[in-house]
């Protein structure tokens, strides 16, 4: 398993990116435009680790921006931890016989989220390409908020 990154929340992209790029010193590693989706992610590294974080090697700070935006409250502009994992259904039947809830199970083969017993949303991502799709995880429901 490998720490990817941190998803925030953010309102006003323009004045995120100037707090985080320009004040802050990250440097802007990839965006991801989305419009079906509405959405714009951002990827940001530290300068000692862009080099790296480009080639996936380092965790990044990841910008979600939602086109239709919305007032954060409870929480909601903190986003999720990533990690990617070896073999996504491995995993998931490990954490569910131990009592661990998939709220958003890995139908597709390519990611899935679950909670920390603080709430904390977490996102577990398949490393390299999809794994086929597979039961019980395709036809598993959402239970719960990710």
């Amino acid at each position: 398993m490998r720490y990817l990154h941190t998803m925030v929340r953010v309102k006003d992209l323009d004045a995120s990116l100037h707090f985080y790029k320009t004040v802050f010193g990250l440097d802007e590693i990839r965006r991801i435009e989305n419009e079906k989706g509405r959405f714009t992610l951002v990827f940001l590294a530290a300068r000692d680790d862009v080099g790296a974080a480009e080639r996936n090697q380092a965790p990044c700070l990841e910008l979600t921006y939602n086109w239709d935006t919305e007032d954060y409250t409870g929480g909601r502009n903190f986003g999720h931890l990533a990690y990617e994992v070896d073999n996504i259904y491995d995993l998931c039947q490990h954490l569910q016989d131990s009592g661990i809830t998939i709220n958003r199970p890995p139908r597709e083969g390519r990611m899935a989220f679950i909670r920390s017993p603080d709430g904390i949303s977490i996102e577990l991502l398949q490393k390299g390409e999809s794994l086929p799709v597979a039961e019980p995880w395709a036809s598993m429901p959402n239970t719960g908020a990710w």
